[in-house]
């Protein structure tokens, strides 16, 4: 039987968030007379999917992953293939004979993968918290790891109450979030923006986006940046960029800068910051330490 478990979430253009591999996953079955997937239809995965990848073995069912795009090399133990993650080839994944496919959503291999008997779990961005555990349950649900997969979500949920509760009070400060070293950010009305929400902490560029049509993700300048003098600034292009605090500092003007001199630039990860599955929490801890250290310094 041909079955697909898929949502196509309603999601504003994203300059660069499309290349940033992250999901969210509700399922729909094709056909009336489809049955709930179980877990013994699944015996192979592949999953063309960093974040699903992540999800797939942190709820159990990694030893069932028998290849991954290139993009997946979290865990380590990730099988890594070859296989494009932005333009996916059906041959090519079709040759490792999978039950089911992890993937964005993409129309048209969605339905070559169908043409074959092959079963699709295929996923967008989220929108809000909830949809990240949505996602976590559905993965759960669909390869037979409901369970593991609610206690996942749990453990993330408790863990970041336990980080926004040891972080100081935010109120007040201000940060800047860098996408990449062209100077790309994101407002409080992206994913990422409601993960800095969390603290209270105020976006220094949402008046650069204040009539949304650069749909949250603006780019700013350097001259934008030291009028508004962010109390923090966190990179997440130390990966794909080599930024850190020191080519921070040499930017023109920015050695002026507050979070500069106070030594308030956080270097997160690229990977972490970009994919919404279990490493989650490390993002939200990033964003709790950096606060603390900040709190200590006030």
């Amino acid at each position: 039987m041909n079955r697909t478990a898929t949502r196509r979430a309603a999601l504003p253009l994203r300059l660069l968030w499309a290349l940033l591999t992250l999901a969210i996953v509700a399922s729909a079955c094709t056909g009336s007379d489809a049955e709930p997937a179980e877990e013994h239809e699944f015996g192979r995965i592949v999953s063309i999917s960093p974040t699903g990848t992540e999800i797939l073995f942190a709820i159990g069912a990694g030893e069932r992953v028998v290849a991954v795009d290139q993009f997946s090399y979290y865990p380590p133990e990730a099988p890594v293939t070859d296989l494009y993650g932005w333009n996916p080839n059906l041959e090519a994944i079709a040759s490792y004979e999978p039950d089911l496919v992890v993937l964005q959503t993409n129309g048209e291999l969605i339905a070559g993968l169908e043409a074959l008997g092959i079963t699709v779990l295929a996923h967008d961005a989220p929108v809000v918290f909830d949809d990240v555990y949505a996602q976590i349950a559905q993965f759960g649900a669909v390869t037979g790891q409901a369970d593991e997969a609610a206690r996942l979500a749990a453990d993330m949920q408790a863990d970041i109450a336990d980080l926004i509760a040891a972080a100081p009070d935010a109120s007040g400060l201000t940060y800047y979030h860098e996408l990449d070293n062209t100077l790309y950010s994101v407002t409080s009305g992206t994913f990422i923006g409601q993960v800095y929400g969390l603290f209270g902490l105020d976006n220094v560029a949402d008046p650069a986006d204040a009539e949304g049509n650069h749909f949250g993700y603006p780019q700013l300048s350097d001259e934008y940046l030291v009028d508004a003098d962010p109390d923090l600034i966190f990179l997440a292009d130390t990966l794909c960029c080599g930024q850190n605090a020191e080519t921070v500092a040499a930017r023109p003007g920015w050695d002026q800068l507050a979070a500069v001199q106070a030594g308030r630039v956080v270097e997160l990860s690229d990977d972490i910051v970009s994919r919404w599955g279990p490493r989650l929490v490390d993002f939200i801890a990033a964003i709790s330490d950096a606060l603390v250290d900040a709190g200590a310094a006030s």
